[in-house]
């Protein structure tokens, strides 16, 4: 069993610029990829969970959402970090788009990326925690049986630093 860290992605990886699918428009949150590093070096696992209504939305298709993170695992990689696993959530209650129009277990504040993650994964939950923006965030968290942490900046890898040691 392995310790890990938990990512939301808008606002606490990237800036939240809102509905981002394009890397032109993507900019790092200062510290983000020296913090994913840390959490490398310190033996966790990192993961990413990101609600993506956009796709509900209209907004943008699951490819553009796959293809990010892609560009993402590349450009971390440049600085010998990577993330072990994304898990997004499409899905909105109120979309348009049909297909995702649904009340699911994945959209935070519920748990069921964290949890699916888990059970690919052997994650110690005692050991792990999510760091995201958002209460929503921590109550998917807490969902999950692990602690939550809300980042308000200005540096992620200050931030995850203080927490590596606690967590």
């Amino acid at each position: 069993m392995k310790a890990a860290v938990f990512f939301d992605r808008d606002g606490v990886l990237n800036e939240d610029i809102g509905y981002l699918y394009e890397t032109a428009k993507f900019s790092w949150i200062p510290g983000a990829r020296e913090a994913v590093k840390a959490v490398n070096d310190a033996g966790y696992f990192a993961f990413v969970v990101t609600n993506q209504s956009g796709v509900a939305r209209g907004l943008y298709k699951e490819a553009d959402i796959r293809a990010l993170h892609i560009w993402m695992t590349e450009d971390l990689a440049k600085v010998g970090a990577h993330i072990d696993a994304f898990e997004y959530c499409p899905h909105h209650p109120k979309a348009s788009v049909e297909l995702y129009r649904t009340s699911c277990t994945c959209r935070k504040p519920e748990s069921g990326m964290i949890t699916k993650i888990m059970s690919r994964f052997p994650v110690d939950p005692a050991r792990s925690f999510l760091i995201g923006d958002k209460f929503t965030d921590i109550e998917a968290a807490n969902g999950a049986g692990i602690r939550g942490y809300l980042f308000e900046g200005p540096n992620l890898q200050h931030f995850v630093n203080s927490h590596l040691s606690t967590g």
